[in-house]
């Protein structure tokens, strides 16, 4: 009871998190920008739920690579340091997380967190780069990473409440397919 008590009390802080850096951001496009388009959103989502279908460690290292590495991808951005190829690199993400959903894909983990890690650099670098300028840059980046953590945590809790009904695991495969797709679709018009 306690645990699950601590895990909604954790889950909570989370979702809550995005509210206060809105509250003290001013437009509050820092925790509005993971949601501001399908390229981030099916690929936040993606990284939960990869995690989960992988299992063990990955639930936490996964996701963490990403948000970690995303921080860093976003100081690039803030600094207008160019990273070519971003919008690519943010749609391949999409392309990418969708096959190994849908092939499920169990690579080591520390090889999916080095593959999440460098699509955060990417996602982060677009927050980073598009922050507006009289936008705080503490205030910002805690808010997008905290959405980021939520998406993540929504994929992950959809793939694990799916994996434990009987036709879950076809549907997540399904729902990591049509996310490929889209993320064809999201490449095409980035190139």
């Amino acid at each position: 009871m306690k645990s699950g008590i601590k895990n909604a009390a954790t889950a909570l802080s989370l979702i809550l998190l995005p509210a206060y850096s809105w509250a003290h951001a001013g437009n509050g496009a820092g925790w509005l920008h993971p949601l501001s388009g399908i390229d981030h959103l099916l690929a936040m989502i993606a990284v939960g739920a990869w995690s989960v279908q992988i299992g063990g460690r990955a639930v936490w290292l996964v996701p963490g690579a990403f948000v970690c590495f995303m921080f860093l991808g976003g100081v690039i951005g803030f600094e207008h340091i160019e990273l070519p190829f971003t919008e690519v690199g943010v749609s391949l993400s999409v392309v990418i997380l969708g096959l190994a959903i849908a092939f499920r894909q169990r690579l080591p983990v520390a090889a999916a967190a080095a593959a999440t890690a460098i699509f955060g650099i990417f996602h982060g670098y677009a927050h980073g780069y598009e922050m507006p300028l009289m936008q705080n840059k503490v205030i910002y980046t805690v808010g997008f990473l905290s959405t980021t953590a939520t998406l993540h945590l929504v994929g992950a809790f959809g793939a694990h409440f799916l994996q434990k009904v009987a036709i879950g695991s076809r549907l997540l495969r399904l729902s990591g397919a049509l996310s490929a797709l889209c993320g064809v679709w999201l490449v095409m018009n980035a190139v």
